[in-house]
């Protein structure tokens, strides 16, 4: 059992319990996965970037990462259809609580000038997506190596109801929201 994973059953979970009022354990939100996206529009003139991106995402998430291919052809960006366009990898269980707990701890303090998250990245069902800037906050990627620095989404797929729950939830896992 990972710390944050810890944390979520001892104390997260009876604090979330009292505040909404759940009557059985079962209806407790909790995560269900985390995502991650890097999007590469240049990767389809250069193919060593994407390559490049699944091993730094490999890296970060400590899972192997698959690259996205375009689905249909578009001649104004150069594209074709099945053209490799990005990379994405879909953490559960122990991985993605230490992505989590690495990202609120390590990652998210390394970001210059960091005021915390907007709390905009909500969709409507208690899911949120993040975006980062640079992947290069991560401890796991060395600066001098990286060919290209990249964005990346990071979206945590909760089962929680309403984005109310959802946000509480997070924010009780520690993730830095602005007040």
């Amino acid at each position: 059992m990972t710390r944050l994973e810890k944390l979520y059953k001892d104390k997260v979970a009876p604090a979330l319990q009292k505040e909404f009022g759940y009557k059985s354990p079962m209806q407790l939100p909790t995560l269900k996965s985390v995502s991650l996206n890097i999007g590469l529009g240049a990767a389809s003139q250069n193919n060593k970037l994407i390559e490049g991106a699944v091993d730094e995402l490999t890296r970060i998430a400590g899972q192997r990462a698959v690259a996205t291919r375009a689905k249909k052809s578009i001649a104004a960006f150069k594209l074709r259809e099945g053209m490799p366009i990005g990379v994405r990898v879909t953490l559960r269980g122990d991985r993605m609580w230490d992505f989590l707990d690495k990202l609120v701890n390590v990652a998210l303090p390394r970001v210059r000038d960091f005021r915390g998250i907007p709390d905009r990245g909500f969709d409507g069902r208690g899911n949120f997506t993040l975006g980062v800037k640079e992947h290069t906050i991560f401890p796991e990627i060395e600066i001098d190596q990286v060919e290209l620095v990249k964005g990346m989404n990071v979206t945590v797929v909760t089962s929680a109801g309403t984005d109310k729950e959802g946000k509480a939830l997070l924010q009780m896992l520690g993730m830095p929201f602005k007040k």
